[in-house]
């Protein structure tokens, strides 16, 4: 239940103070860092094993890692269709449901007050974009998946992917494309800040679920971490909104 790529990800680094702490954790949070560090243990990763991650310089290893999992998945789990996964930010625009924006912005672009009244923010560019190709006789294509990559939940991140998936539910014509979020926040009292909710965000899948579930519940019976915690994870699972990473790609595939 965690994704293939976790070991990839997760591991642990040396803060300035020279502390070595789990790269998820929020290091002012006790909770966050039993937890971040006991995922760790649950996934092999041992203590101060440095995380492949911090040596890339340049590029967004969760990004990455989520469109090279949904490259390879899909065609495996549905053959039938022409799958293109975006690894790199595109603009709505570029899809069937949202090329209307574009003659929208350039009346915005020459009018002043449309610009204050409507603002541009409805311009997005997905972290990672799943799409297909459109019906007969459209000239592009169908956008079947816009996927937010949040390292960690925080309530500015939580804030703008409820705003970005506002407007894309507002402004598209055609079907609504699969609204999903994947993380690797280790704190359900975070977690669930994107998991209640109004349905801005189908459902938040989790790169290391099946660790993340174990440790949580053994931590909290064990009283290393409140109970608030577990009862907070388990109200996440009975909303239907935090899955597990490897619950994406056949999700997609069938909708």
């Amino acid at each position: 239940m965690n994704a293939e790529f976790v070991t990839q990800l997760l591991g642990w680094k040396t803060t300035k103070k020279g502390n070595t702490v789990p790269n998820t954790a929020d290091t002012d949070n006790a909770a966050s860092m039993c937890i971040a560090g006991a995922v760790l243990e649950e996934i092999g990763v041992t203590w101060g094993t440095v995380a492949p991650v911090e040596k890339l310089e340049t590029g967004r290893p969760l990004e990455r890692a989520v469109a090279a999992s949904l490259k390879t998945q899909l065609p495996r789990l549905d053959d039938s269709r022409a799958w293109t996964v975006h690894d790199a930010p595109i603009e709505i625009t570029a899809f069937v449901q949202y090329n209307h924006l574009k003659k929208v912005d350039r009346l915005v672009e020459r009018n002043v007050e449309l610009q204050i009244t409507l603002g541009r923010d409805y311009l997005i560019k997905p972290d990672v974009v799943v799409s297909l190709p459109g019906r007969k006789g459209d000239n592009l294509p169908f956008l079947h998946a816009a996927v937010s990559c949040k390292w960690t939940i925080r309530s500015d991140r939580v804030q703008n992917i409820r705003h970005e998936n506002g407007q894309m539910i507002r402004h598209r014509r055609e079907r609504l494309p699969h609204l999903v979020t994947v993380t690797a926040e280790p704190l359900p009292s975070r977690l669930i800040s994107i998991a209640r909710g109004t349905g801005e965000v189908d459902a938040v899948y989790h790169i290391a679920y099946g660790a993340l579930d174990q440790v949580v519940r053994d931590l909290a019976g064990t009283g290393k971490i409140q109970a608030k915690q577990l009862s907070d994870w388990e109200e996440c699972i009975a909303l239907g909104r935090i899955r597990p990473f490897t619950d994406l790609a056949p999700t997609l595939a069938l909708w």
